[in-house]
């Protein structure tokens, strides 16, 4: 009985999960002109591509789209790279007080982040940074390095010390140990910290409308805040179907990286 119940509120919680989604499809494909004001279950026509050409060239979603694509993948890299670095620093290398230095990289996750954007504001209106793709990726790496670090940090305290000090008396130097031996043995846990934050980064909506302003700077959330205000008259129809492009990439990252991950798992167990 206990595993029947399991199964129910597991399958409930998926059908939780799947009305929405099957509205905003459904919704996303109904026509401007035969929407009726209220969320449709069934389709009233095909007008999918029409609506998906109104949300991405006429409200200028494409351009946001193409700039938050560049902002989760490089800002993610970035970030994952950085972390893994202080990570290798923390755990490996021989510096005093590495707890102190653990809760000051992971203090990053602590505070709201509304508490730094006056300061964030003031100084990048000062700096020129304001309404820059270079202002937004240096803010998006810098709130994506703490978390990643603690994630790849956890997975390096678990890798046996030996390994490191043969290395070392075989001659290797840290920078070797670390980019031939720790990055591939951390490869999950790299790939895992990357699909997060490249999820973070491409789900932000804070940051995009306090620093930018501009629709070819903008992140992609902030030009779907836009779409829903300036095509609010002329129907949700419009509207889901830009939420269904912007939902599309994390899914996407999340289905090839999960897949990467499976391989590499049947790969280590052969």
């Amino acid at each position: 009985m206990g595993r029947i119940f399991r199964n129910l509120f597991v399958a409930g919680c998926v059908v939780l999960w799947l009305i929405p989604m099957y509205l905003l499809v459904v919704n996303a494909l109904t026509p401007v002109t035969a929407y009726t004001g209220r969320p449709d279950w069934a389709p009233r026509g095909f007008a999918v591509w029409e609506n998906l050409s109104t949300a991405w060239s006429d409200a200028g979603i494409g351009d946001s789209f193409l700039s938050s694509l560049v902002y989760a993948v490089v800002c993610g890299a970035a970030a994952v790279v950085v972390a893994a670095m202080a990570a290798f620093a923390v755990v490996v290398l021989p510096i005093p007080k590495p707890v102190f230095w653990f809760w000051l990289i992971y203090s990053g996750t602590l505070f709201p982040l509304q508490m730094f954007l006056a300061p964030l504001f003031g100084m990048y209106a000062d700096g020129n940074l304001y309404d820059t793709r270079l202002g937004l990726m240096l803010v998006y790496v810098a709130w994506a390095v703490p978390f990643a670090f603690f994630l790849i940090r956890n997975q390096m305290t678990t890798m046996p010390p030996e390994v490191t000090e043969a290395a070392m008396l075989d001659g290797a130097s840290f920078r070797r140990i670390f980019w031939r031996i720790h990055v591939p043995l951390m490869g999950s846990s790299l790939a895992a910290a990357f699909i997060f934050q490249f999820t973070a980064v491409w789900n932000d909506l804070l940051f995009g409308i306090t620093l930018s302003r501009s629709p070819d700077i903008q992140p992609v959330m902030a030009a779907l805040t836009t779409l829903n205000n300036a095509y609010a008259s002329s129907g949700p129809p419009v509207i889901l179907a830009g939420a269904l492009i912007v939902s599309l990439p994390t899914l996407v990252a999340f289905l090839v990286f999960r897949g990467l991950f499976l391989r590499g798992i049947t790969a280590t167990a052969r």
